[in-house]
């Protein structure tokens, strides 16, 4: 899906969609993500935390009688 994350010694951490910066996390958020990222699917986790994600409407969305 194109995420990745980079930890920086002062304890933040970026992550980048397709080479651009989408978030940065610092503190207490920082260490959640990187204990979450390290125990799950990576790239879903990143989308998670960027808002970068499918919201389940695509279907339903695509089936509507407006979108055929």
């Amino acid at each position: 899906m194109g995420f990745d994350f980079r930890e920086h010694p002062d304890g933040s951490v970026h992550i980048t969609h397709h080479g651009r910066r989408a978030t940065t996390l610092r503190g207490a958020r920082a260490l959640q993500f990187l204990a979450e990222v390290n125990g799950d699917d990576p790239q879903r986790v990143m989308a998670r935390w960027t808002g970068n994600y499918r919201r389940g409407n695509e279907r339903t969305a695509r089936n509507h009688p407006r979108n055929r």
